[in-house]
């Protein structure tokens, strides 16, 4: 049986948290090459999210450290156009398809290995979003967000003291949330979250810790080091600015929002808003129902209208 799959497979702590170095110390480039096909074929049909992640993980690796860097290679050659398309859009099933039709059909190189590697990396963590994005799914709780078929169904809505203006102002009130930092004790990586969402449960104890700062001899007192404001804007869009970047960016709709290669502003402020209103201004309900999110807006504030969220 191929080492590789074997130690993917294995139950037993001796054989399963074996470092892949040494699995695959000796192999040449093409025994390298036949381990790394059988482990894609094993990553298509494993039924368990822990080894499709885990295979995914070792295709990497194999692609960008060993292959990629391999004497054995031409360092140069042709990426195909379409992967990389498929590659910046996110569609890393497709980009690998394109990128492995090209290595049967022009032969393996440093060029290709490194496009393999790195769609192989991006689809590690989308299998994680998935599977994520199905437990919140599946949380009763939840339930709601994915049920809204019309904008007028969706049930969030700006609280009324956030659209009044005071007499003779033309600026709208201001939501102002302050956040401790959370300190992973026990952990890096997320693996509270990764473990358990991928079959190992034994791997997600973890301890964190909430925490305010302070800088010692400035600050009289330690606070919340993350501060985030909401405020109405007469214009239809979502403004997100960050002071300490000094940068701002203006969303308009859902692909935008999520077109994750885009910018990387959105990404910094998507987990530092209120709850309750980040799930009413970043998540599409029902992206083939709903295409455009202004259609949303006009059940949330008025039409016409957008927010402005700042992070300091």
């Amino acid at each position: 049986m191929n080492p590789l799959l074997g130690t993917i497979a294995s139950s037993a702590p001796r054989e399963r948290d074996r470092p892949l170095n040494e699995l695959v110390a000796g192999m040449d480039a093409r025994r390298l090459l036949d381990a790394c096909a059988e482990l894609d074929a094993f990553r298509r049909s494993a039924g368990n999210l822990y080894e499709r992640v885990r295979a995914c993980c070792f295709l990497y690796y194999l692609y960008r450290f060993h292959l990629m860097e391999s004497p054995e290679l031409p360092d140069s050659g042709v990426v195909p156009f379409a992967g990389f398309e498929h590659l910046l859009s996110r569609r890393f099933e497709e980009a690998i398809s394109v990128f492995q039709a090209a290595l049967r059909a022009s032969g393996p190189n440093g060029a290709l290995c490194s496009a393999l590697a790195a769609a192989y990396h991006q689809l590690t963590f989308q299998t994680l979003a998935d599977q994520v994005r199905r437990s919140v799914r599946a949380t009763r709780g939840n339930q709601w967000m994915f049920r809204v078929a019309h904008s007028e169904d969706h049930p969030v809505r700006i609280r009324p003291e956030l659209l009044r203006r005071e007499r003779g102002c033309r600026l709208y009130p201001v939501l102002r949330e302050t956040t401790p930092v959370r300190l992973d004790l026990s952990h890096s990586g997320w693996s509270d979250i990764f473990f358990l969402g991928m079959d190992y449960p034994e791997g997600a104890r973890v301890l964190n810790i909430s925490v305010d700062l302070g800088v010692h001899g400035r600050d009289p007192d330690v606070r919340p080091p993350i501060e985030v404001y909401f405020r109405v804007v007469p214009e239809p869009v979502v403004r997100l600015t960050s002071v300490d970047l000094g940068s701002t960016k203006d969303v308009t709709d859902f692909a935008d929002l999520f077109n994750f290669g885009n910018d990387y502003l959105r990404n910094m402020l998507s987990d530092s808003r209120p709850a309750s209103s980040r799930r009413a201004s970043s998540r599409p309900r029902s992206r083939g129902a709903v295409s455009r999110w202004r259609r949303c807006w006009r059940g949330w504030w008025a039409p016409g209208w957008g927010s402005n969220w700042s992070r300091a």
